[in-house]
């Protein structure tokens, strides 16, 4: 019984706290620098490249896509898939 209570809380907890932390994703899509410069393991030059990188092939379809932004290796993704989202037109 013990263990059917702790999931329920556990649960519990995920969803009430999912609206707080999905409006805090940072949308790959509209995001300026600085604000891609607020999120773990990127600075100035990799938030550049990611707006560089939107400004020539068009908006972010999924979060995948922030693998083709040159200087976002395999850790760097690991990192920021669960800080960003994109949305087709940046709203």
């Amino acid at each position: 019984m013990r263990s059917k209570t702790v999931c329920l809380m556990m649960f519990l907890a995920i969803v009430t706290a999912s609206p707080l932390w999905a409006a805090s994703l940072v949308d790959l899509n509209s995001a300026d620098v600085s604000t891609l410069e607020k999120l773990g393991g990127i600075g100035p030059v990799k938030a550049k490249a990611i707006i560089e990188h939107r400004t020539r092939h068009g908006p972010f379809k999924s979060v995948d896509d922030l693998r083709k932004v040159q200087g976002i290796g395999d850790e760097t993704f690991e990192s920021l898939k669960i800080q960003v989202t994109t949305h087709p037109n940046g709203k």
